[in-house]
């Protein structure tokens, strides 16, 4: 444990960034069914669009496509479970100095009330492996997924969720108190919340603005609980939360000003203006840009990822900025890019550093800075072929293979670590 609870004396911390349900493999949760149930859905959907707007060649060379449906099934995703030892040597390798990852909570309390020792004993080694190469755990208690009774339960929507989330949150803080000093108790509130609740995209699909609203009030809610809960356990711990922000970047005339305020509302500060008061940090997951002219997403689009979304580095500088206005520390434990063929990744991690670099030299209290992802993963409901990873898995054998990127970024690591990176 750091003799500097607060964390102002700890290095930069550099790493990337991981979820349980999208690496671990063999998961048994309300994802592991609703793939089950939804993949055939989704080829089809996938084929629809396909025929209208064909997927680049080199994504459809994968043995992962989506036009399979494999590629909407988690299973083994890359067997992080039993590879992490090795996963972490590669970050090792890297230069990381801290790694994001996140317990998963079906596997911790597969029941209500009974709580799985073997599976704490298995994240403790996790835990421990990184200890042991010298890099410093983030833990996330819940990135999406659900045990099944608590989505039986309502998930978020449930009366009870802030304290089913306590009480996990207290278990898993007791047995780790003494080897984890970071922790986030919920990702992306936003996002779970608009595509599990309003947008029908994620399990339970629902499609009520409403419900949307109360999901992000329960979540605000759950961070609370859990935070008092891990404090109880741990008092020096420090604990916040990782948030989903949009640069909305409002061009002249009231209208666009108006609107980026209301969005900024409902989307950026929704979460954090009821939760903030109980958090030593605030994560920030930043992936887009919203360009608003008189109305929303118009934007110029001269940079795009292998899904779709505009790259837009410059964003980062100003949610960061933006953000300082709660004083609390500022973490990006999330920013990355789709990029099979590995030909944007150096591009956006250099540039994206930039600006990162810029807001710090402003004065902004940034203190590490987590890419998506380690390696490449189960991107949800879009499955496999996605590839986010600084490491390139090949799923039918799990061989590892580190991408040019990823040793861009260790080079970018060190011009920051010595003071000379990219100061334009």
């Amino acid at each position: 444990m750091s003799a500097d609870p607060k964390g102002a004396n700890d290095p930069f911390f550099f790493g990337a960034a991981t979820s349980s349900h999208q690496v671990e493999g063999g998961t048994q949760n309300d994802w592991t069914e609703w793939e089950r149930a939804n993949a055939e859905r989704l080829v089809r959907n996938a084929e629809r669009r396909h025929a209208a707007n064909p997927w680049e060649a080199h994504l459809l060379a994968r043995h992962f496509t989506p036009l399979k449906i494999e590629n909407y099934v988690s299973g083994a995703a890359a067997d992080h479970y039993h590879r992490f030892r090795e996963d972490f040597d590669i970050a090792q390798s890297l230069g990381h100095n801290a790694h994001r990852f996140s317990l998963e909570w079906s596997r911790i309390e597969p029941e209500e009330g009974r709580f799985d020792e073997r599976e704490i004993e298995h994240y403790r080694a996790v835990i421990g492996a990184l200890r042991e190469r010298g890099m410093e755990p983030f833990v996330t208690l819940w990135h999406f997924t659900l045990p099944v009774w608590m989505a039986a339960k309502g998930g978020t929507l449930a009366k009870d969720f802030p304290e089913c989330l306590a009480r996990y949150a207290a278990v898993v803080a007791r047995a780790f108190k003494n080897d984890v000093r970071f922790w986030m108790t919920v990702n992306e509130p936003e996002i779970y919340s608009s595509k599990a609740h309003y947008k029908g995209d994620w399990p339970p699909q629902g499609r009520s603005f409403f419900a949307m609203l109360e999901s992000g009030r329960q979540c605000a809610r759950a961070h609370i609980a859990a935070y008092r809960a891990i404090k109880k356990e741990n008092p020096a711990a420090r604990v916040g939360a990782a948030t989903d922000l949009i640069y909305f970047d409002a061009q002249r005339g009231f209208v666009s000003h108006f609107l980026k305020f209301i969005a900024e509302r409902l989307w950026n500060t929704y979460f954090l203006r009821r939760a903030y008061r109980r958090m030593d940090f605030i994560g920030i997951n930043y992936y887009f840009h919203n360009q608003i002219h008189n109305w929303f997403d118009k934007n110029q689009n001269e940079w795009l990822s292998d899904f779709g979304w505009e790259i837009y580095p410059e964003g980062l500088y100003h949610v960061v900025r933006a953000i300082g206005k709660y004083g609390l520390p500022i973490y990006i434990t999330e920013n990355g890019v789709a990029d099979a063929s590995d030909r944007h990744r150096e591009r956006f991690l250099r540039e994206h550093l930039h600006w990162l670099r810029k807001a710090v030299d402003e004065g902004a209290d940034v203190r590490g800075y987590f890419h998506w992802s380690l390696l490449d993963n189960f991107e949800w409901d879009s499955g496999f072929w996605p590839c986010f990873g600084l490491v390139e898995v090949d799923y039918k054998t799990q061989a590892r293979k580190i991408r040019p990127s990823a040793l861009a970024y260790k080079e970018l690591i060190e011009q920051w670590q010595r003071g000379t990176g990219e100061k334009k």
